[in-house]
């Protein structure tokens, strides 16, 4: 009997929540009010560009609709609940990368999801680079 009990908790997934409050709660909040629960950085950035925010979130739903990408080079605006679900294409530099708004992404940037610099990759040690080929003729 308690074996079942166990399972059955290991088979439910953990609801999201975010500050104690489930993404239906949040999305009925207003983005003035989700603002109350971020950080002191992102709090104050939230609350100056509120109406920023909003107007893009009403923009994105318009393109939705008429079943257009979402584009931005806005890579400094704060995710909030009205973004969550919502594939954003966000300006890297030199080309779009797309980005999928999931739970887990509340209350940082777009920017933070399209890196903009390349990892590394370094080729073989040139001629005359390392000790045992100083000796080797460069032609």
């Amino acid at each position: 009997m308690e074996q079942k009990l166990e399972n059955k908790k290991m088979d439910r997934k953990k609801e999201f929540t975010y500050r104690g409050k489930t993404i239906e709660e949040l999305k009925s909040l207003d983005t003035r009010e989700f603002a109350k629960l971020l950080g002191s950085r992102a709090r104050r950035t939230v609350l100056r560009n509120f109406q920023e925010i909003e107007n893009f979130i009403n923009r994105s739903r318009v393109k939705i609709s008429r079943k257009k990408q979402i584009k931005t080079h806005d890579r400094y605006l704060i995710i909030v609940p009205g973004m969550v679900g919502m594939k954003i294409h966000v300006h890297r530099g030199n080309s779009f990368f797309p980005v999928d708004i999931v739970n887990e992404m509340l209350g940082h940037r777009l920017g933070e999801f399209a890196l903009t610099r390349n990892k590394v990759t370094h080729g073989a040690a040139g001629i005359g680079s390392t000790k045992g080929t100083k000796s080797q003729a460069k032609k």
